[in-house]
């Protein structure tokens, strides 16, 4: 018997003898047949049995953003099923496909041309399914506003995927998501400024720790590398030299004075290839992060015990 249930006895007869009946909702007395509950809701979980064996199955499957009805219209059949029909019911079939696809409305229409787009973009830049379903219900948010009117549908979807990655604090830049989307980044940035206007949306600026360890990653650098740089961003942020500059630069600065401190060479070019940005970028932040943290004389240090460990190996290699 369920828990909502605080009936102890039958009021007519006295009976404790009472049982929940689950197909009905209801609680009878066995003893005089008194229904002394009914319309009992049931709080389990909505299991169907629609194959023969012991395995369940969901009565359907759960309604998503990622789908333009949210998976609750019924299309009329697939194409595999035009194989078991005679011609006469072939074109009847393919006649009620159209008529399907003709009823249906524009908002419709542009969302199945939308999510597949949506799809593509999220696939190649390796999203996970959470960041996919936040930045297609935001695309639905922005369509039903009627603010995709305008704007080209790719732009609108990339500064979607962009606000659904900062609002898991998932590291993407700009320019991965231009190069997925083949917008340009002004206006996947533009496109992202009106629509977090628009929806009243309060993204939290991303911070330059959410980058240090995919970009170590890629770079195949050591672990000690990355807890190193992520150090150096404590002092960066406590110095207040974040403000103002893109996270990414900073994060490929200290990855790259990191590398340097522990003698894992990296070139300027190959950190800023990673990081999206210019060598000059990496430059300049790279030399505001020696002046401000005080890091030359430890990069000396560093350099004149490689440059000893190296004339070791030599001599060691020349006497074997």
């Amino acid at each position: 018997m369920p828990k909502s249930t605080f009936i102890k006895k039958c009021p007519e007869c006295g009976s404790v003898n009472l049982v929940y009946d689950e197909e009905k909702g209801e609680v009878h007395c066995r003893d005089c047949g008194l229904v002394v509950e009914e319309k009992m809701v049931d709080m389990g979980q909505d299991w169907r049995q629609f194959e023969e064996g012991e395995k369940k199955g969901r009565a359907g499957a759960p309604s998503s953003w990622q789908k333009f009805d949210k998976g609750l219209t019924t299309n009329i059949g697939g194409l595999s099923d035009i194989y078991q029909l005679g011609a006469k019911q072939t074109r009847k079939f393919f006649r009620l496909k159209k008529w399907q696809e003709r009823v249906s409305t524009s908002i419709e229409r542009n969302l199945r041309l939308a999510m597949a787009e949506l799809r593509r973009v999220a696939s190649f830049i390796n999203l996970p399914n959470v960041v996919k379903e936040e930045a297609s219900r935001i695309y639905n948010f922005v369509l039903q506003r009627g603010l995709v009117r305008g704007r080209s549908m790719e732009s609108v979807i990339a500064a979607c995927i962009y606000a659904a990655c900062r609002t898991y604090q998932i590291p993407r830049t700009l320019d991965e998501i231009a190069a997925a989307s083949d917008v340009e980044r002004k206006e996947i940035g533009r496109t992202y400024r009106f629509i977090t206007r628009k929806l009243g949306m309060k993204v939290t600026p991303s911070s330059p720790k959410d980058y240090i360890a995919r970009f170590a990653s890629i770079l195949h650098l050591s672990p000690k590398t990355q807890s190193d740089a992520l150090r150096i961003l404590k002092k960066v942020e406590a110095s207040e030299l974040t403000s103002g500059r893109g996270p990414a630069g900073i994060a490929a600065a200290a990855l790259y004075v990191a590398a340097l401190l522990n003698s894992e060479k990296k070139t300027q070019r190959e950190v800023a290839d990673v990081a999206g940005i210019t060598e000059v970028t990496i430059r300049n932040r790279y030399k505001e992060l020696l002046d401000k943290l005080g890091l030359e004389e430890r990069l000396k240090i560093r350099e004149a015990e490689a440059k000893l460990e190296k004339e070791a190996e030599k001599k060691s290699k020349s006497k074997k």
